[in-house]
């Protein structure tokens, strides 16, 4: 049995979550895959109700569980997140990107991974300030980045075996040099990926003009969070994008886009993201335990969502379509039954 966690956060969050859950119960049902969902609170939510928004009940409940799914967080999101990036040793992140029929896609070829550092970097937070001056220490570890590039290239194994290092090494010598000399080390070892380096400005541009020569991107966390909410844009919105966050024991699950209060409890948030963020947590899950049941899964919900957008009828508004969150996540979950009742081999 696996256990999982969800939190389903602020905003928007608790819908996309419900939406999420029919599709993990068919997953269950027709692939026999024993799951207990594990409810724990975390966000602005819990800060009114606990005091904190992040209560150690929830994090226990999370480092007992299987994995975590969760929802985006309000105010607090700093806090939530970055403390469990820490606890748990959440140092990588990974953002699939990919251009889906019927979105608003700006460029339709988007078809990459950015893997990025997690928890160093300027959003370690070390600032201070000093008479007049605000000053930030940005971190960079070789230990880590070697595991971030090392994760770079078993994800382009399982890809288009290619792999850019983006980083501003021609003017910050030390920190971007250090993660540039890590990443040029590990690609040594994989000899059959293709690796070049692109510094952070060249490749902005190029995810804008030429989203399909990249295959996995591998980076530090700033610079990672600003290209890839630029890509997420480019290939349709940040409500189609997942990700996840993942260490050596623990990993936590959640769509890239905020809260989306102007929009919350009007039953027409897009639950895609959420949806995607499930089939990564499926495939971790086979990662980590080689079940293939798991990537059966994961392979299964991917398919899923890209046939329910390539029909084009069950649409949410930010979509251009007029259909609901639970409408959206029940064509998915009817999807994922007929796919698995028919037969589909996703292998």
């Amino acid at each position: 049995m696996y256990r999982i966690a969800l939190m389903k956060g602020d905003g928007v969050g608790p819908e996309v979550i419900d939406a999420v859950i029919p599709v993990i119960e068919a997953i269950e049902d027709l692939l026999q895959i024993s799951i207990e969902k594990i409810f724990v609170d975390g966000g602005d939510y819990a800060a009114k109700k606990y005091g904190i928004p992040l209560p150690e009940d929830s994090v226990e409940a999370i480092k007992s569980t299987h994995a975590c799914l969760k929802g985006p967080l309000g105010e607090s999101a700093a806090e939530v997140t970055a403390k469990l990036k820490q606890i748990l040793n959440l140092y990588i992140n990974l953002r699939p990107v990919k251009s889906y029929p019927n979105t608003p896609c700006l460029r339709s070829d988007v078809d990459l991974v950015m893997v990025m550092e997690n928890a160093e970097d300027l959003y370690r937070g070390f600032e201070f300030i000093t008479g007049s001056t605000a000053i930030g220490l940005r971190v960079i570890s070789e230990d880590t980045s070697r595991k971030i590039a090392e994760a770079a290239f078993k994800q382009a194994l399982t890809r288009r075996r290619r792999v850019t290092a983006v980083h501003k090494a021609n003017v910050l010598k030390i920190t971007c040099g250090l993660f540039a000399k890590a990443c040029r080390e590990v690609s040594k070892m994989y000899p059959n990926v293709a690796y070049e380096e692109q510094y952070a400005d060249t490749c902005a541009m190029n995810l804008i003009r030429n989203p399909q020569s990249f295959d996995v991107i591998v980076t530090t966390n700033m610079f990672g969070d600003i290209l890839s909410n630029e890509v997420s844009q480019v290939a349709g919105g940040l409500n189609l994008s997942p990700s996840a966050n993942i260490g050596d024991n623990y990993a936590v699950f959640e769509p890239l886009h905020g809260v989306e209060l102007d929009i919350a409890g009007k039953g027409i948030a897009n639950p895609v993201a959420a949806i995607l963020s499930s089939s990564m947590m499926f495939r971790w899950l086979y990662d980590r335990f080689k079940d293939l049941k798991c990537l059966n899964a994961s392979r299964i919900i991917a398919k899923a969502v890209e046939d329910v957008l390539a029909k084009g009828k069950t649409l949410t508004p930010d979509l251009g379509g007029l259909s609901s969150t639970s409408q959206l996540s029940h064509a998915v979950t009817e999807r994922v039954r007929e796919l698995i009742e028919y037969g589909y081999d996703p292998f």
